[in-house]
């Protein structure tokens, strides 16, 4: 799947997420405005889609001021990059792609195609992670065994990703390499992008998929029911402290309690060079309004109140692989994942 986002005539269409599966409708962006708030309204979600979309956000960004001034400073730039690192605190492919198109400006200044280049540099770093999803999606299916029953949990499939997917990608190859595996999808609160989203892929796909509420991973896991957990990541620390959907943490716990193999699949994006541990990763807290709605349907008295974090954060402890582009990443994790950055 690709087709949820693509640039075409100088606008950047995103398919709405938050409509799937019953309606494709796509958000035309046309601005930085519109880009900013297409993350922070969760049109769009998933750590690389973020930053891919970011990174298309600073193209816009700057045409826009080009168009309007003539030309362009640092410091505009910057306040682009400020307005969209606002938007999803946690996810760390964010900020990597801001930084990579704030490099790319640096480089090229202001050249008369400055806004081509910049436009360019968004489309490699699309291009990239889908290549990036292709190839750890390949490493990872060799840790996927004939017969295995796989939950995961949130939504790590093409639509979190520029294309193919992390986590739902070493599913995806494992089934294309022709193990016969069954998943069990988590409908992951409150938003049930697992229910929406993770169950709707693996449909498509011709993967048996069973949905099961969030609360049930613990039974599962005391029932032998699962033979090994893979999920994605949206921040990871130097020492392999993971940031992932809320809920992650509470499904490691019973990994770990049974025995089960715990995976996390992510690009090389996705790790914190500059976070020694998870006690450091910045946990986003939306509004509690989103916890108390299935949809647009208010499953509770509007007075009472609620909270909703986003991400929960795992310690490496219970982590068995790290699954990226490069390989697989075994335990001492910080020792490799340090190898990582100095590749």
């Amino acid at each position: 799947m690709t087709d949820h986002i693509y640039w075409k005539n100088g606008t950047l269409c995103l398919l709405d997420q938050r409509l799937l599966p019953f309606k494709k409708v796509y958000v035309r962006c046309k601005s930085l405005k519109d880009v900013a708030d297409s993350i922070q309204n969760m049109t769009i979600r998933g750590a690389p889609l973020i930053g891919i979309v970011a990174a298309y956000g600073v193209a816009l960004g700057i045409q826009e001021i080009v168009a309007s001034k003539g030309n362009i400073k640092d410091t505009d730039v910057d306040r682009i990059c400020k307005k969209l690192g606002r938007t999803r605190p946690t996810a760390v492919n964010l900020f990597w792609a801001l930084e990579r198109m704030k490099n790319a400006f640096g480089r090229c200044g202001n050249r008369a195609d400055m806004p081509d280049i910049m436009l360019d540099e968004a489309i490699s770093i699309h291009v990239e992670d889908i290549e990036n999803n292709r190839m750890l999606s390949l490493y990872g299916a060799e840790l996927i065994d004939e017969g295995d029953t796989i939950l995961t949990h949130c939504n790590a499939g093409a639509l979190a990703t520029g294309g193919y997917g992390t986590a739902l990608g070493v599913i995806r190859a494992a089934h294309e390499a022709g193990k016969k595996i069954k998943v069990i999808a988590t409908e992951t609160r409150p938003y049930f992008q697992g229910a929406r989203l993770t169950a709707w892929e693996l449909y498509q796909e011709g993967i048996d998929v069973t949905l099961v509420p969030d609360n049930h991973a613990g039974l599962l896991c005391y029932n032998k029911g699962i033979d090994k957990i893979i999920v994605g990541a949206d921040r990871i620390a130097k020492n392999g402290d993971t940031a992932n959907k809320i809920g992650t943490y509470m499904i490691v716990l019973c990994a770990y309690r049974h025995k089960i193999p715990f995976l996390v699949a992510a690009p090389v994006s996705t790790f914190d060079k500059n976070i020694e541990n998870g006690s450091y990763i910045p946990i986003e807290e939306r509004v509690g309004t989103e916890v108390k709605y299935a949809g647009d349907r208010l499953i509770t008295l509007d007075k009472i109140k609620a909270r909703y974090y986003s991400f929960d954060v795992t310690p490496e402890k219970y982590i068995s692989n790290f699954i990226t582009e490069k390989g697989i990443i075994e335990k001492p994790f910080k020792k490799y994942i340090k190898m990582l950055f100095s590749a």
